[in-house]
């Protein structure tokens, strides 16, 4: 059984099957096929897949006609997979999008199609949990990267010159990339506050060290999947009202209401970045879906009233090396999963991982679930 994954470069400079990977799936009894140049902007060399066990292949027709199973960082187009045998086998980051393309092209030619947006939270998926690694990455980069555009030292000093007071940094929302944030941002010598609409995330905000700042101490907007729950006008308002008055104290404001396959929630209006600080950095992670600021620009850097707005949608891919060994550890716990014999592909119904992420088999759409509490 062939297992196989493509040069996504340019469009992303991660990779799904990395070199020390490669040893992996062969214990697994799995023959590895990487396109030509597939880990280069990761760092990763043609040589080092070789050398790993791996067979280098330079035309992409020919290696999806031998494919079995594909691993893809990024939704891939459909043009791109039209050798791709009945029957294979794609894994990849999909939206549970019935009118989708990719969803519509599997369906059509019964390709089966197991997304990586729809791993379960659970303590048995959560090596598997790549959505969780990305954004662990990507919390740590949105702090770097707005400590690059801001024209100041972060951490306190003491000089024989003067004092330099230390900046203040806004992370709104507390999940895997927000709390890497809030870490990231005390480590550098920041003053943090973060913001979540769940109780729960309190102790974890002040365990790193931050001040927890909410809207209300007794409403909790958690449902029992550990999102967050759709919230009241009035609370929304009230919500509103607090990140204003606190990204107007803030030197950085960093965004990371990310829900994948459903818009971003917009937590920074016009009229907020119009009073926050000139010379102040607001970096929005959700710009791939609409963005939790107004005038944030996917993939662009822009200035509004002297405030720069970052809107890279792809900031786990800004360390690409590293991006990339998490995603293909992701992959490979699935693959212990999905191949239980040496070789032999399993996909059991009734497991809650496989039942919840796969899409499409034999020309059907097989959405577990159409729509999540958030």
């Amino acid at each position: 059984m062939i297992i196989a994954a493509l040069n996504e470069h340019p469009e992303d400079t991660r990779v799904a099957i990395t070199p020390n990977a490669v040893k992996h799936y062969s214990k697994l009894g799995l023959q590895v096929l990487c396109e030509k140049g597939a880990g280069l902007a990761s760092g990763f060399h043609d040589e080092d897949y070789q050398q790993a066990g791996a067979s280098i292949i330079a035309d992409r027709a020919a290696l999806l006609a031998q494919t079995d199973i594909l691993l893809s960082v990024n939704e891939p187009k459909a043009d791109n997979l039209t050798k791709l045998p009945a029957q294979a086998l794609i894994i990849t980051h999909a939206d549970n999008d019935p009118d989708g393309a990719l969803i519509a092209w599997c369906q059509k030619h019964k390709i089966k199609l197991f997304s990586m947006n729809l791993i379960p939270r659970t303590s048995r998926a959560q090596s598997m949990d790549s959505l969780s690694s990305q954004a662990n990455l990507a919390g740590y980069r949105a702090v770097l990267e707005g400590v690059n555009h801001f024209n100041r030292a972060v951490p306190m000093m003491m000089t024989a010159a003067g004092m330099i007071h230390p900046a203040k940094i806004l992370i709104l929302g507390a999940g895997v990339a927000g709390l890497q944030a809030i870490a990231t941002a005390k480590r550098l010598g920041a003053v943090v506050y973060a913001f979540d609409v769940r109780r729960a995330a309190k102790e974890q905000v002040e365990s790193l060290g931050a001040e927890f700042i909410e809207v209300s101490d007794t409403q909790d907007n958690e449902t029992s999947g550990g999102y967050a729950r759709e919230m009241s006008d009035e609370y929304k308002a009230k919500q509103a009202e607090l990140i204003q008055q606190y990204a107007q104290l803030a030197d950085i404001v960093i965004c990371t209401a990310l829900i994948p396959g459903r818009p971003a929630p917009v937590l920074i209006t016009k009229e907020t970045v119009d009073l926050m600080k000139k010379g102040s950095v607001l970096i929005d992670l959700a710009t791939s879906r609409g963005g939790n600021c107004e005038l944030s620009k996917r993939d662009k850097v822009v200035k509004h009233h002297d405030v720069t707005l970052v809107g890279f949608s792809n900031m786990a891919g800004l360390v690409p090396a590293t991006a990339s060994e998490l995603y293909s550890g992701n992959l490979v716990n699935l693959m212990r999963l999905l191949v239980p014999e040496a070789g032999k592909l399993t996909l059991n119904p009734d497991d809650d991982i496989i039942k919840q992420a796969m899409l499409c088999a034999d020309g059907q759409y097989l959405p577990f679930q159409t729509a999540k509490e958030v």
